[in-house]
C-alpha cells in the first residue's frame, strides 16, 4: 500500500489502526556492466511494495539517492553528502510524525547508507532527549534493515553464487531487479570472471582499483529464476521482522 496512492483521508484512517511505516531507502550508483544504475533503491522499493500489499502496511515514497560518493567515476551516478541525507531522513521522519506515526522501518538497499543512517537515528532521538522535539510530537521509533543481510537470503546467495556473489554489482542484487524488471535484462562480459577486491576511497581510486565497477562478484550469473528465489526468501523473513517491530517487540 503505497503512500503516494492514497488520498488523505485514507492516510488518516490507516492511522486509525497503525502507526507504522516502511521507508524504503538506497542509492543511485553504478552495478557494473549489467546491473541497473538504481539497484540499490528498486531492491527495497520492489520488497517493501510486497510487504506493504501483503500485509496491510503503508509504504512511504523511496529515498532513492544516497552516499555514494566513491561511485562518481562512473556515468549517472548520483551522491548526497552524509549530512544531506541526514537531513533529508530527519525531515521524512519528522513530517511524518506530525501527522502521528511513530515507527519508522527503513529497509535499505546500499551498504554505503549505513553509517549515515543511524547518525540520522541518533539525531532524531536527541531531539527528544534534549528537550527539542515539538511537544506535541509522540515518542519515535526507528529501525534499520538491510535486506541482504537476512538469515535466508544469505544461506541462499551463498547456495547460488558462492564466492562469486562479491561484495558490490552481487549476483543476487542485480538478479532480485532482473526478477522486478524482467523485461530490462542486460548481458555482458565479465573480464576477469570474479572481479578484484579491495578498500573504497574517493571515487578517482575506485574507479582505478575497480575499473569495471565490481568488486568480488561475477554477476554473469544473475538470473530471473534466482531473483524469484531470493525475493521469496526476503519476503518471508521481512514480513515477521516488521511485524515484530511494529508490535514494539523489536
Amino acid at each position: 500500500m503505497q503512500l503516494q496512492l492514497q488520498t488523505w483521508q485514507e492516510v488518516e484512517a490507516y492511522l486509525a489502526r497503525s502507526t507504522a511505516i516502511i521507508i524504503p531507502i538506497g542509492s543511485t550508483e553504478q552495478h557494473g556492466p549489467n546491473g541497473f544504475i538504481g539497484t540499490d533503491a528498486l531492491c527495497p522499493e520492489f520488497l517493501a511494495r510486497a510487504i506493504g500489499d501483503g500485509e496491510d502496511v503503508l509504504v512511504a515514497p523511496t529515498i532513492s539517492v544516497g552516499m555514494a560518493q566513491h561511485h562518481l567515476g562512473f556515468a549517472g551516478s548520483i551522491t548526497l553528502r552524509p549530512s544531506t541525507l541526514m537531513a533529508v531522513i530527519q525531515d521524512t521522519v519528522n513530517s511524518l510524525a506530525v501527522h502521528g506515526f511513530d515507527s519508522f522501518y527503513f529497509l535499505n538497499g546500499h551498504g554505503g547508507n549505513i553509517a549515515t543512517v543511524t547518525a540520522a537515528f541518533s539525531e532524531i532521538y536527541a531531539e527528544s532527549s534534549l528537550g527539542r522535539a515539538d511537544h506535541n510530537r509522540p515518542p519515535l521509533r526507528c529501525k534499520l534493515r538491510n535486506w541482504w543481510d537476512l538469515q535466508g537470503v544469505q544461506s541462499l546467495s551463498q547456495e547460488l553464487f558462492g564466492e562469486a556473489e562479491g561484495r558490490h554489482a552481487t549476483c543476487s542484487e542485480v538478479s532480485l531487479t532482473y526478477y522486478a524488471y524482467p523485461e530490462h535484462v542486460k548481458h555482458a562480459d565479465m573480464t576477469p570472471e570474479i572481479a578484484p577486491t579491495g578498500p573504497i576511497y574517493a571515487a578517482d581510486d575506485y574507479r582505478r582499483r575497480f575499473p569495471d565497477g565490481r568488486i568480488g562478484s561475477n554477476p554473469a550469473l544473475a538470473s530471473v529464476a534466482a531473483g524469484e528465489q531470493l525475493f521469496h526468501a526476503a519476503i518471508a523473513e521481512l514480513g515477521e521482522d516488521f511485524k515484530a517491530f511494529s508490535a514494539g517487540a523489536d
